[in-house]
């Protein structure tokens, strides 16, 4: 072999490393962790003067802006496979139909848990969590939590071992990913495994991009944190209902929330049955890479 055809092989060969699925995750989640920490570092520069929930809105909007730009320049370049999963003519109507169905989703969620005599509405008013439930559970965890377990995880797992192992290891990261959140329990993990694992997983899948998820996860977090005064993944907000929750754990979610009840778990795995379903019937499942080498 002469030298030009060696160095064309090593060439090669460092390419397939580079672009192997598992390598691009492991790169587009290194570049997704330095872009947090270098954000949090310059926002140490912001004046201590600021209010909290100043300091909240600012802190907020601008790591998802810096995130997103981020990812807008280096993720849809990983890979053998290059797609941009945040496209911007998808964004409006995407992000407005994924608001809705969270919306819809939790809504009934608690018009079941208040048919059952389990979640009542003992007051209502200006809830003072307003900034925090809009940016941190609205738009941040939406935002970042959506980048990183479809837009990275279930992604580059897909290109390698198909969707349905992608489904079920980013649904179980997703679900225990909570275990360290206020009032967790092993069942509240479980349950946001399956029910938002599917939800989530599910709208990836339908529109092969992450506004839809993003604005399920948002209007999901916002029902039932801002509207219905519902522990948001185990930390308690005032929102514009204040209520109570009160029966037996299965039902009520504990103080961990609904998300962590039964009842979330059959809503929400339902939905996200259905759209993992219609993804199918519209041919967005990916077979694992070693039946795709073999075709």
């Amino acid at each position: 072999m002469s030298e030009v055809e060696t160095v064309s092989a090593n060439k090669s060969m460092w390419r397939s490393v580079w672009e192997f699925p598992l390598v691009a995750m492991f790169v587009a989640l290194a570049v997704m962790i330095a872009a947090v920490a270098g954000f949090s570092a310059l926002a140490g520069f912001l004046p201590d003067s600021l209010s909290e929930d100043t300091d909240i809105l600012v802190r907020g909007i601008g790591i998802t802006i810096f995130v997103v730009i981020v990812y807008k320049l280096v993720i849809p370049r990983l890979g053998s496979q290059r797609r941009d999963d945040l496209p911007l003519g998808s964004l409006l109507s995407d992000t407005a139909l994924g608001l809705f169905v969270g919306f819809a989703v939790f809504s009934t969620v608690v018009g079941i848990a208040a048919a059952m005599g389990v979640y009542r509405v003992t007051g209502y008013g200006p809830t003072p969590d307003l900034i925090p439930l809009l940016i941190q559970a609205g738009l941040v965890a939406s935002v970042l939590e959506e980048i990183i377990f479809r837009g990275i995880l279930f992604r580059f797992i897909e290109q390698f071992a198909g969707s349905w192992i992608a489904l079920a290891i980013s649904s179980l990261l997703f679900g225990f990913g909570h275990a360290t959140n206020d009032n967790a329990t092993i069942l509240s993990s479980v349950f946001i495994t399956i029910e938002a694992g599917l939800l989530l997983g599910g709208a990836y899948m339908l529109t092969r991009n992450l506004w839809l998820a993003i604005g399920l996860h948002a209007g999901w977090n916002l029902t039932q944190g801002l509207l219905w005064g519902v522990p948001v993944s185990g930390n308690d907000f005032q929102g514009v209902f204040v209520s109570v929750l009160d029966g037996p754990e299965i039902l009520t979610g504990g103080l961990f929330g609904l998300e962590a009840s039964v009842l979330a778990l059959v809503v929400g795995s339902l939905a996200g049955g259905w759209m993992i379903w219609q993804a199918v019937k519209l041919g967005h499942v990916v077979a694992p890479s070693w039946t795709r080498d073999h075709d």
